[in-house]
């Protein structure tokens, strides 16, 4: 059986925060290995993240995995926040560079410049206490120089200690593939779970996609334009096409999916229904 997991951002509001209680229970009924939850730029909601690993934990009794940017961070700071996630028994942890904060072009502290000395510094401060998950571009990332500086970030950080990756989202499949393909020959062969986004509005995720270099298909622009505001329908195609790709991405034998949910369990609960992975 294929496991899941699914992502969550933390809301700004208290009621925000008992909504997104409820999206959680709810896909906790799917069986998840763990629910992940994101950091802002330049730990802009590090405080909320936390709280809302906490409440996500004790809603659903699922292990849950923060994300950890290290812009904008000194080494005490991150030695205290691994602290805090270890007092707190969380045992998985994803490593992210991240962006600076928008409209400020510089940072307090420069500790850190690349996920890979983030990795290296929490397995010299924690050993193997965290199963340490970082990010994987099968289409490159949007500001690598080219696909050979990009895979060798990747490699850089497996060889800092990484545990396993998740992609960001795609729509081709063969972008996976050859990323796996490019790897192997590189001898890594840690676990690589595709990222995925389910369809629910064009026009944001338009907008999304050209901003992290996620390339959308000309023929899926094309058919979610010719919806314009019909949101049932471009709901109900972007299923369609998202559970497609999932069921290639199983077969070929991904060792996981890692379902960004926006904070909405319906569409991810709907993909997850079709595959019988539930």
């Amino acid at each position: 059986m294929t496991a899941l997991s699914f992502e969550f951002f933390p809301t700004k509001t208290d009621e925000g925060a008992r909504k997104l209680q409820v999206q959680a229970r709810q896909l906790a009924d799917c069986n998840p290995e763990f629910l992940s939850v994101t950091y802002g730029a330049g730990g802009s909601t590090r405080n909320r993240t936390r709280e809302t690993l906490v409440s996500a934990r004790d809603a659903t009794g699922i292990p849950v995995m923060p994300h950890l940017a290290c812009i904008g961070h000194s080494k005490d700071q991150i030695q205290s926040i691994l602290k805090d996630y270890k007092d707190l028994g969380i045992s998985r942890i994803i490593a992210l560079r991240g962006d600076r904060p928008s409209g400020i072009g510089t940072v307090e502290y420069d500790d850190f410049q690349y996920a890979s000395q983030l990795v290296a510094f929490i397995r010299e401060e924690t050993g193997d206490h965290f199963h340490i998950e970082i990010a994987a571009y099968p289409e490159v990332h949007p500001q690598a120089r080219s696909m050979e500086s990009d895979l060798d970030n990747f490699r850089r950080k497996i060889e800092a200690g990484a545990s396993s990756a998740i992609t960001q989202y795609f729509f081709n499949p063969d972008g996976y593939y050859y990323f796996m393909d490019r790897i192997a020959s590189m001898g890594i062969n840690v676990p690589v779970v595709p990222g995925v986004m389910p369809i629910t509005n064009y026009m944001k995720l338009a907008r999304f996609s050209d901003a992290c270099g996620a390339e959308m298909p000309r023929w899926l622009r094309k058919q979610l334009e010719a919806y314009g505001d019909d949101s049932a329908s471009i709901r109900q195609f972007g299923e369609e096409v998202m559970t497609g790709l999932c069921e290639k991405l199983v077969s070929y034998g991904v060792p996981a999916l890692h379902f960004y949910t926006l904070n909405q369990a319906g569409p991810s609960m709907a993909i997850v229904k079709n595959l019988n992975l539930a």
